[in-house]
């Protein structure tokens, strides 16, 4: 039995979100910088089953392709990055489904508020590059509801509908590092 403690390649990963904007569009966004790291107590090299999940996400990278909308989401309206600048998750539990197919279960912390949530997790495999470089890849998906974290938009559309949905989708596509030298 060996553990192995594999580095997220942020030239291979991104963190991604989406969320409804008017009920009518979807606003796609993404947050740049994050670091992470998978752990792994296995005797097989291809088992990542209970494996443990750590990331950071900066939420002053946050990027929507829009300065101004990204300056308000940094805003005590949103996150307020100024006094919460990182979100956290930490995995509690990696359970293999079937064949690909993963769910991953732990904390998410948003503002100081921290809610267990799950995210489903596909595994898209694993390979050696051309450095000798062992890599794994993963996406995984989910979806949170912003009132859980106190993300909320101040505003009211004319008719009294909300400017912004209350689900935000969750997608990263990531890649781990595992440098056996």
């Amino acid at each position: 039995m060996s553990t192995k403690i594999w580095t997220l390649d942020l030239a291979h990963s991104e963190v991604h979100f989406k969320i409804k904007h008017l009920v009518i569009s979807t606003i796609t966004g993404s947050f740049t910088i994050f670091s992470g790291s998978l752990k792994t107590v296995t005797v097989d090299h291809n088992d990542f089953a209970n494996a443990a999940f750590d990331m950071l996400i900066d939420v002053y990278s946050i990027d929507t392709n829009n300065l101004d909308r990204d300056k308000h989401l940094k805003s005590p309206d949103f996150f307020n990055a100024d006094l919460y600048p990182q979100m956290k998750f930490h995995s509690t539990s990696f359970k293999h489904i079937h064949g690909d197919e993963y769910k991953l279960t732990g904390p998410l912390t948003i503002k100081g508020i921290t809610r267990e949530v799950t995210f489903d997790v596909l595994f898209g495999g694993q390979a050696k590059d051309g450095f000798g470089i062992n890599r794994a890849g993963f996406e995984i998906t989910g979806t949170i509801n912003r009132n859980d974290f106190d993300i909320h938009a101040p505003d009211v559309t004319e008719v009294g509908g909300l400017v912004l949905g209350e689900e935000i989708k969750l997608l990263a596509n990531i890649q781990f590092i595992y440098d056996i030298d």
